[in-house]
């Protein structure tokens, strides 16, 4: 049979650990990402219409099928603007939590 040491048994544990701090990290990234998810959403349908309407259509007098693959690649391009502002953002907002949590 084993000993234990009744010190070791007794013992309490320690305070539990704060965690409030992430609280406010947490918000802030879905605050982020509530913010971007919008923008994924409503950038590209929009430049969509108002290019396909007002730049390809009125402005350069363009048919209506070519309209739609200029306007179909302005939509892409956007998607991808985006996704990398969200990129950028995110690893910007992780380092400096990193930057603060070391510092403690």
């Amino acid at each position: 049979m084993e000993r234990f040491d009744k010190t070791a048994l007794n013992a309490a544990p320690g305070p539990a650990p704060d965690f409030r701090g992430n609280d406010g990290s947490l918000v802030s990234a879905l605050k982020t990402l509530l913010f971007f998810t919008i923008l994924m959403v409503t950038l590209p349908i929009g430049l969509y219409f108002a290019t396909k309407s007002y730049v390809f259509e009125a402005s350069m007098g363009m048919s209506s099928n070519d309209s739609y693959f200029y306007a179909a690649i302005v939509a892409v391009v956007a998607v991808h603007v985006v996704l990398a502002l969200f990129v950028y953002v995110a690893w910007n907002e992780g380092s400096r939590q990193w930057r603060e949590g070391k510092q403690d």
